[in-house]
């Protein structure tokens, strides 16, 4: 197993470029979200001059924004951040989906991490348990899963 090469590289590389897209639909889970994320990029040693956040109308909206940011080539991670609450009707399953299928196409078609921070929850307890609650904060998560992405894409180079 000595020629087994192992990329697990979850530094932070100095000088690394973040963009937050968050959603202002559901504005009290989103912010929630939109706070861990910011505080552990910082925490973890992203400058702010290096973090550029983007408000977008709600978590339809994200995708067309992420593209963008991606296309200009300014930046070495996306996270989108947003809360799609199941309701009465079928428009949950469309937005989610929507969403979803968006910001990975982002990815895929740029080669760049862009991460999926969008709460898919049955209820806003729910969403506020896993936006700073008792199930932690997902805007956390999804910072560091950017923050790890970035530095194995650059190990792994181009």
């Amino acid at each position: 197993m000595s020629d087994l090469q192992i990329i697990d590289s979850p530094e932070v590389l100095a000088g690394s470029r973040v963009a937050v897209v968050a959603a202002r639909y559901n504005r009290d889970v989103v912010e929630r979200l939109l706070k861990g994320c910011l505080d552990t990029l910082v925490a973890r040693g992203i400058a702010e001059k290096d973090i550029t956040v983007v408000k977008v109308p709600g978590a339809f909206e994200l995708p067309v924004v992420a593209r963008r940011l991606a296309r200009r080539g300014e930046v070495d991670a996306v996270i989108a951040l947003g809360a799609v609450i199941r309701g009465e009707t079928p428009h949950f399953d469309y937005v989610a989906d929507a969403c979803a299928r968006g910001i990975a196409s982002v990815a895929l078609d740029f080669e760049l991490p862009v991460i999926f921070g969008v709460l898919t929850v049955d209820d806003e307890q729910q969403a506020l348990a896993r936006a700073g609650g008792k199930s932690g904060n997902k805007g956390d998560e999804a910072a560091l899963a950017a923050l790890e992405m970035i530095s194995v894409l650059h190990r792994i180079g181009s």
